[in-house]
């Protein structure tokens, strides 16, 4: 099964994984506010997760860690 981790400690809350995540199991935090202000996203259903790497691979920050 794969694994999506965020570290909300790097993620600014853009946005980019959300938008190119094909199984929509991605979305920004509106509960959380980091240190810095950011809402970071967050994966709403790990068990959908296909691996792709498209969030890790689109992410600024590099805040984005998958694996299988």
């Amino acid at each position: 099964m794969a694994r999506i981790d965020i570290n909300i400690d790097y993620c600014k809350g853009c946005g980019l994984c959300v938008g190119v995540c094909p199984k929509d199991i991605l979305q920004l935090d509106n509960e959380i506010i980091t240190q810095k202000g950011y809402h970071p996203a967050h994966c709403t259903d790990q068990e959908k997760c296909i691996a792709c790497l498209s969030c890790a691979l689109m992410c600024p920050d590099v805040a984005i860690t998958v694996t299988r």
